[in-house]
């Protein structure tokens, strides 16, 4: 299964949904994408997104004012 990145960093929402959004359609189903923001409105906004896109949060971590999302295609 591989990985991917997308940095989020300094933008605020919507723009970090906008972009998870544009980054996974190029994905396979299965394949995970690790996105980095630093708004912290983006903790409820992309996993509410994923779930609305069928789409798996598998971790959410923060730290050092950053938030790093793990998805699931």
């Amino acid at each position: 299964m591989s990985q991917h990145t997308l940095d989020c960093r300094n933008l605020l929402c919507p723009m970090p949904v906008i972009r998870t959004q544009n980054a996974l359609k190029d994905l396979s189903e299965g394949e995970l994408l690790e996105v980095t923001c630093t708004d912290p409105g983006t903790l409820s906004d992309i996993p509410t997104w994923c779930r609305i896109n069928q789409h798996e949060v598998i971790s959410t971590d923060e730290m050092d004012h950053e938030i790093i999302f793990v998805i699931k295609k």
